[in-house]
């Protein structure tokens, strides 16, 4: 990093999930096995994680991440973190919060056993893994059952100049070969 990293949180509130602006511009799709999985872990767990937002020129607080906690029941009391940005800076929040998440790796064998510890302890772990790999499953089935592509035969001729080319294609065409020029 080339200059120091600013602290853009400014504070941590409390209040109702309902007071909350939602963003208008939320890409996020929250499934029912979803829902089901996060209400399971707050009937385990509890509420574990604040809401990201940031306050609008009118003292509202706009959600930047958090849209399906927030929407589990507009009455519960959540925490936020207030951050100090902008509308175009919320925005590109917004998204790229969880692709950066989704971009990381898993060191597999970490995983695996965080898996059969966790699930071992927890009822709601262990059904959102299921939920998981059923999806995959039927995920997997669908791309099986779509009809194969037809076999394509392909040839790259490299060509000395431009008129070469064209010349070639010429010919081709001129066969009744299905052909098109590419530059690369």
């Amino acid at each position: 990093m080339s200059k120091p990293l600013r602290n853009r949180i400014v504070r941590h509130v409390r209040l109702r999930a309902g007071e909350l602006v939602r963003h208008e511009l939320n890409p996020r799709l929250h499934s029912d096995t979803q829902r089901q999985a996060l209400a399971h872990l707050y009937d385990e767990i509890g509420f574990a994680r604040s809401l990201l937002v940031y306050e609008l020129p009118d003292g509202r607080l706009k959600l930047i991440d958090g849209h399906l906690r927030a929407d589990m029941d507009p009455e519960h009391e959540v925490e936020v973190e207030v951050l100090d940005v902008s509308d175009a800076e919320a925005r590109a929040l917004l998204l790229a919060i969880d692709p950066l998440a989704q971009m990381a790796g898993y060191d597999v064998d970490a995983l695996a056993e965080l898996r059969t510890i966790a699930a071992q302890d927890s009822a709601a772990v262990k059904s959102l893994w299921e939920a998981i790999e059923e999806a995959g499953r039927q995920t997997r089935k669908a791309l099986d059952d779509l009809p194969g592509l037809p076999e394509r035969y392909l040839i790259v001729i490299e060509c000395g100049s431009e008129p070469e080319q064209l010349a070639l294609l010429e010919r081709f065409q001129g066969e009744g070969r299905k052909c098109e020029a590419k530059v690369a």
